[in-house]
């Protein structure tokens, strides 16, 4: 049986931003480092399926996971990305109210936002807000400068590109179908039948992180929480689009409504919405939703041409909680948790990880008290 320092599942941005913090930290800098991917390419899961924005951590509850890892990884992920010359661009968005009954929530949002420790959003009346966007309609919006847009992708190649050459291995087609804890390590026992023992192991698998985790023997069950999916589905606009920022809606239950984000080309899509389903590779776009998009886009675009929506993909969101249960936060169990040496198992990382991703490697390593 081969041995290894320690493992990574999963080779989306969280888990290479988790490798990339364990490698680079002292004494882990010269160890035997693996990622073992399950596909044939990084970022293949929800890291490829999502709005690529960088979120500025206006709506998590005070106190969250959610909330310290994004305002903290936002500022780490705006620095990386100068320093590494990586596509992004703070364009800012405005959080609309497209009804009388939604404007007192703006200053909620904004009082949350300031709790959190974003204290640059700024509440605009229509009039303002329609100078900066004139094809937008609202009664009074927020904006957010420090909102932006990233190339995801290559961030991924970059982490990847840092791991790598810190000494560590990404290995493809390499798919983890359980484990042991032993009190010598763990031992991930492969699709093909190997086994591989590794004194540290990350459980970054993403949607299915808890399915794996349940089949680690000597993982006590209570830590082991239950997969939900709630599938967004994305429409991109035919044509130039007429906004320069991101516009949102003020957010609904389980997201932040429909919205308009925008690529680093300029080209506009819309969502997601949510449509919670049964299995994670339910990501055909949801057509019967087609109107409901155009209903909810025109309470803050009017002037939206018929035919001008398209069917764009369609992502999924990782949850741990219940369609009716509030949402839950980030999931961090590592040995001060279940008791399991070398063993943190990442659960319902959803938005904001990517905006959180370098954050979250920082608090891996916490977990693991490096």
């Amino acid at each position: 049986m081969d041995k290894v320092d320690g493992v990574v599942i999963g080779a989306g941005v969280v888990g290479l931003a988790v490798a990339r913090a364990l490698v680079t930290a002292s004494p882990f800098g010269a160890r035997d480092w693996m990622v073992l991917e399950a596909t044939d390419a990084i970022g293949t899961g929800t890291s490829s399926r999502n709005s690529e924005v960088i979120h500025a951590g206006i709506y998590y509850p005070y106190g969250s996971l959610k909330a310290q890892l994004c305002v903290q990884g936002r500022h780490q992920l705006y620095e990386y990305l100068e320093k590494n010359g990586i596509g992004h661009k703070r364009c800012g968005k405005l959080i609309v109210a497209t009804h009388e009954s939604q404007v007192p929530t703006l200053e909620a949002i904004k009082a949350k936002a300031h709790a959190n420790g974003v204290t640059d959003l700024v509440h605009i009346d229509a009039a303002t807000a329609q100078s900066m966007e004139p094809a937008l309609a609202c009664l009074a919006a927020l904006h957010s400068p420090s909102t932006g847009i990233i190339d995801s992708h290559a961030f991924m190649l970059s982490l990847q590109g840092d791991f790598e050459n810190a000494g560590g291995l990404v290995a493809f087609h390499a798919s983890v179908e359980g484990a042991v804890c032993t009190p010598e390590g763990i031992v991930l026992q492969m699709a093909d039948g190997t086994e591989l023992m590794a004194q540290t192991v990350v459980n970054a698998a993403g949607l299915t992180a808890p399915w794996l985790a349940a089949k680690f023997k000597g993982l006590p069950e209570q830590y082991v929480p239950t997969a939900y999916f709630a599938k967004g589905n994305y429409f991109t606009l035919s044509g130039k689009s007429p906004f320069s920022r991101l516009i949102y809606p003020v957010p609904e239950a389980a997201g932040l409504g429909v919205h308009l984000t925008l690529d680093l080309g300029g080209q506009a899509k819309f969502g997601p919405d949510v449509q919670w389903v049964d299995r994670p590779d339910d990501l055909t776009v949801s057509l019967e939703h087609e109107e409901a998009f155009y209903r909810e886009v025109r309470k803050y675009w009017p002037d939206l041409p018929d035919h001008a929506l398209q069917p764009g993909y369609a992502g999924m969101r990782p949850k741990i909680s219940a369609p009716h249960e509030v949402a839950a936060d980030f999931c961090m169990h590592g040995p001060a948790q279940h008791g399991v040496k070398g063993l943190v198992n990442l659960f319902g990382i959803e938005s904001p990880g990517l905006t959180s991703s370098l954050a979250i490697g920082d608090a891996v390593l916490k977990e693991l008290q490096i």
